[in-house]
């Protein structure tokens, strides 16, 4: 009598599609961490070096010819990143924005009163310590500060999304001052909006006039304290 063949079932093969192993996997998401992590070191030193040219030269000195320059990055690099230059500027106004809200954060989550905290990030903003405004007087803020502007039309819905840092660190203390009873009561998203639109165009106009020459640091501290006093006043309970 013969002996029964036993069925052995096929192993699937390593690698069969749509059921990688663990190996595979674990691989496959370290080839694409490593080519997103050099992505991104890229795409930062673009954003630096069109940081340094504002500050060199003007806004008529960054060009996409000028970043590669300073970068060495090839031109298909730029444009793998970037649409243009007001991608570019976009990107600078939001790394700067994000930068200066983590600033602005650390620098007022000791105070306990939060009417205190906003006092201290409005004078912060206009008097430059950590925002747009830094270096008042040079190139770079008056770049920045004209961009800032004819971006406002040009690319609104962008623009906002690269302020939304600040807007919302502005949204939190309100929304805390309301919370105290120090704040009257409104949708914090608007109240945060008129004063950030308040702030930042009286600096814009400030930098855009001291474009050609140095900032007059007294100048700027009473203009600080008149701006704050007028937010004081408009949102207080």
């Amino acid at each position: 009598m013969r002996s029964a063949r036993r069925s052995v079932p096929d192993t699937p093969a390593a690698g069969t599609v749509g059921h990688p192993s663990c190996w595979e996997a674990r691989s496959a998401n370290r080839v694409v961490e490593l080519g997103r992590d050099q992505i991104l070191e890229r795409s930062r030193r673009i954003v630096d070096a069109a940081y340094e040219l504002l500050e060199s030269a003007g806004l008529e000195g960054l060009t996409i010819r000028a970043v590669l320059n300073r970068t060495g990055l090839a031109r298909r690099a730029f444009y793998e990143r970037f649409a243009g230059k007001d991608d570019l500027l976009l990107a600078v106004f939001e790394q700067t924005l994000s930068m200066a809200s983590r600033h602005f954060a650390e620098q007022v989550e000791h105070l306990d009163d939060p009417m205190e905290r906003l006092h201290r990030i409005v004078t912060s903003i206009v008097l430059g310590n950590g925002t747009l405004a830094a270096g008042a007087g040079g190139r770079r803020g008056a770049a920045m500060s004209r961009e800032h502007l004819r971006l406002a039309e040009a690319r609104p819905d962008d623009l906002q999304h690269a302020i939304g840092p600040l807007l919302e660190l502005l949204v939190q203390q309100l929304s805390a001052g309301m919370q105290a009873g120090v704040v009257r009561q409104a949708e914090p998203q608007r109240l945060a909006a008129l004063v950030y639109n308040l702030v930042s165009t009286t600096v814009h106009t400030e930098l855009l006039a001291q474009e050609s020459g140095q900032s007059d640091q007294a100048h700027r501290a009473q203009l600080a304290a008149d701006i704050w006093e007028f937010c004081r006043r408009a949102i207080a309970a």
